[in-house]
């Protein structure tokens, strides 16, 4: 017997030391908590196939729309707009610690998948599994090495760091990032209502100031916030990960070259599998639901019997 999907998430706020977060939880608030970070260009409903299927299997799943997204606004007008990759898995700590989660699994698309990452890498002791999409491990910073191919793939980084590429992103945002949905899935046949649905989120009005800052910041183009000057030492020599990890990659993603995440193993510690999904390009989650759905629900499982994560986010000892 198939258990019946939740009819819709409940819909939070959050408050962090930085952040308002608009957050929506699908499940049992008490069910074991795994956090779902989106990516960019893309929003909170990148998971709305995931999210009902994970609750449907005893979880938690908690939402957040990530900074610079939809409704999640910060709250001193001071703080730097900063779109470092360090910064949103901060975020994403402090929203468990804000929720009293001592100890919750994460999946990661894109931006999340990166954040996902340097959770599992910097606090191990506080993920039990680590779901990432679309990124491989190792491609975080300036000093990663390109290929050809994916130099040209990530033309929109250039793009980004001369005057009109940044206001593409002021201005012209919807324009841009429909574009690169049909250039990173080109197998992909979306719908204006589901790309429009999605770039609802786009008008926050700092998103334009994080992105910016985020694909600038990645190639030393641009100043960090010296908040996360900690983190980012620590991550210019990360140590390999032990959380046990998934990595769903599409075989025809347009942006992250299917080979930018091959010969990763010896970057992880612990379990590690990754997966080559045939026919998806860059949104696998979007793309091809039931296929990722059932990959990541039977890796939580697993890992969430062998991790201990009971509910409520707390290990049994």
């Amino acid at each position: 017997m198939t258990p019946e999907r939740q009819a819709g998430p409940d819909r939070l706020r959050v408050r962090t030391p930085l952040l308002d977060v608009e957050v929506q939880r699908w499940g049992a608030p008490d069910a074991r908590p795994v956090l779902l970070l989106h990516g960019w260009p893309d929003s909170a409903l990148t998971w709305s196939s995931l999210a009902p299927v994970l609750a449907a299997d005893g979880w938690s799943a908690i939402v957040p729309s990530l900074r610079g997204y939809a409704g999640t606004r910060f709250l001193d007008p001071a703080t730097p707009r900063s779109g470092q990759l360090s910064a949103l898995a901060r975020d994403a700590l402090d929203l468990a610690d804000a929720m009293g989660l001592e100890h919750f699994a994460v999946v990661g698309h894109d931006w999340g998948a990166r954040a996902a990452y340097i959770l599992a890498c910097l606090w191990p002791e506080r993920v039990a599994a680590c779901a990432a999409m679309s990124v491989g491990w190792g491609t975080n910073n300036a000093a990663q090495p390109l290929s050809m191919k994916q130099a040209s793939n990530y033309w929109y980084h250039w793009f980004m760091h001369t005057q009109r590429g940044r206001e593409a992103v002021h201005s012209r945002r919807r324009e841009l990032t429909q574009f690169l949905w049909r250039q990173w899935s080109p197998g992909w046949r979306f719908t204006q209502a589901e790309f429009d649905a999605t770039a609802v989120a786009f008008e926050n009005p700092d998103w334009a100031d994080v992105v910016v800052h985020s694909y600038t910041h990645r190639w030393a183009g641009a100043v960090g916030d010296p908040a996360y000057d900690a983190l980012e030492e620590r991550l210019a020599k990360p140590a390999p990960i032990r959380v046990p990890t998934l990595l769903i990659h599409g075989a025809d993603d347009g942006v992250n070259d299917p080979a930018s995440s091959e010969g990763k193993e010896s970057m992880f510690s612990g379990r590690y599998r990754r997966i080559l999904l045939p026919a998806a390009g860059h949104f696998p989650q979007r793309e091809q639901p039931e296929a990722v759905n059932r990959e990541v629900s039977a890796f939580l499982r697993a890992e969430a019997t062998t991790s201990g994560l009971n509910s409520g986010g707390t290990r049994i000892r």
